[in-house]
């Protein structure tokens, strides 16, 4: 019985990674990223975003198309504009989190890359293991 229910954790587990896998693919585009970034203090239309990306309209819609498939976006019609929201503020935090953690992650490899290019001037030889 336990055993049973061990694997049944674990194949939840799994698909759960599973999932996160593939909505995490959704971000790998930056200008996804910055369309997320417009909308989280609110919706807007396609035509803002196109207007803040400079981006062709195709484009555009092929990037929301995408957001509101994996359900990061919903839309809405009003008269002749369609606007676009985000459905879950979670998102958005998590996004911001990420981008912390990166931000950090950036400023050590600066420092990293600094202190090599350092050493190198120098004639000494580098070890990323010391620092």
């Amino acid at each position: 019985m336990e055993n049973e229910k061990r694997h049944e954790q674990s194949a939840v587990k799994k698909e759960l990674l599973e999932f996160h896998a593939e909505f995490c693919k959704t971000f790998s585009s930056p200008k996804r990223l910055e369309i997320l970034g417009f909308l989280k203090d609110g919706e807007m239309t396609v035509s803002e975003i196109i207007n803040k990306l400079g981006v062709p309209k195709a484009n555009i819609s092929q990037h929301l198309s995408i957001m509101r498939l994996k359900g990061i976006l919903k839309t809405r019609r009003n008269g002749s504009s369609v606007y676009s929201r985000i459905t879950n503020t979670e998102i958005i935090q998590a996004c911001n989190l990420m981008q912390n953690a990166l931000a950090h992650l950036m400023e050590s490899f600066a420092v990293t890359s600094k202190q090599k290019v350092a050493a190198a001037m120098k004639g000494d030889k580098y070890n990323v293991k010391d620092n």
